[in-house]
């Protein structure tokens, strides 16, 4: 593999860059759903080895086609995580059931739980913490949960647009992760200033929150495209900073890539080695072959370490 990564970086003209994100990068993750993965040919010849990546589950997506998906990549080599989205699983039975064909047909053991992007559930389930309260992942040996971060507030969750019942769910998350078994982590929501998100962390921090921090980024895309997703996802104040470029007209054409954001993250991290945000985790919204490029040419592709944050 590691022959491979050389041969990757020649590819697309990698040359020497920051080495803080290149250390930053390291053990990233990244994010596909069924539709998009079919029309990757080779994840191979894209991600490094052992990447983790997240399966988005949609409303309307057979579980069926999710555990394809899942089992491809799993045999491919990657570390697999599905969406496990609360208001779209009827009760009991089903999530037990998905759990089950997932561990017994692609090898999964890790999740990312979250309440779903529908409104109303379809059934017993209305948040992540129901679906922990039932004690199948537990039950079923699952190695790693993960659960979702909002740095700039989720205003479905606080329509103030404060940050009271998102507080009041890490408490409990963080309650949780100490007495399951299984590695927990947040995987946030993507956002453009580094500013905030080191804020919320260091919030985090203080407030006893302990968990590990992987931080949503949102990879290199046309800037109509990026505005659309950000509007569509609740994206708060860092919204800001893709208005602001849509303003200059030297740059409205350009494809928008997360070069600062990514680098004032990674100079913090360098700076301050106990700093909470511990991983990236890209959403592919302009392609995953683009995103995965960006990577590399950035230093994304190196040895993956031992450890598994």
């Amino acid at each position: 593999m590691a022959l491979l990564n050389f041969r990757k970086r020649d590819a697309v003209g990698f040359k020497p860059g920051n080495a803080q994100v290149e250390a930053f990068l390291q053990d990233y993750s990244i994010e596909v759903m069924p539709r998009t993965a079919e029309k990757v040919e080779d994840f191979r010849a894209l991600l490094p080895e052992g990447t983790r990546v997240y399966i988005a589950h949609i409303d309307g997506t057979p579980i069926e086609d999710m555990v394809s998906a899942a089992k491809r990549l799993s045999l491919d080599g990657f570390k697999v995580m599905p969406h496990f989205p609360a208001r779209i699983i009827k009760d009991r039975a089903t999530l037990a059931d998905w759990i089950a064909r997932y561990q017994g047909e692609a090898g999964v053991d890790q999740a990312l739980l979250l309440a779903g992007g529908v409104a109303e559930p379809v059934g017993d389930f209305d948040s992540s913490i129901a679906l922990m309260e039932t004690g199948e992942f537990d039950r079923a040996g699952f190695k790693r949960l993960h659960v979702a971060g909002h740095p700039e507030g989720n205003r479905d969750i606080d329509p103030d647009g404060g940050f009271a019942n998102v507080d009041a769910a890490l408490r409990w998350k963080q309650k949780f992760s100490e007495t399951t078994d299984a590695e927990m982590a947040l995987a946030t929501q993507f956002a453009f200033d580094a500013k905030p998100i080191i804020a919320w962390a260091d919030s985090l921090r203080e407030a006893g929150i302990t968990l590990p921090i992987h931080i949503g980024i949102a990879g290199p895309a046309k800037l109509q495209t990026l505005i659309k997703f950000a509007v569509a996802c609740g994206v708060g104040p860092s919204l800001k900073v893709l208005q602001k470029r849509a303003m200059d007209v030297t740059k409205l054409l350009l494809p928008y890539e997360p070069t600062d954001v990514v680098s004032e993250l990674a100079a913090h991290k360098a700076a301050n080695p106990d700093f909470n945000i511990t991983n990236v985790h890209f959403f592919p919204l302009g392609g995953i072959k683009t995103n995965a490029n960006w990577a590399i040419e950035n230093g994304g592709d190196a040895a993956r370490p031992a450890n598994d944050q």
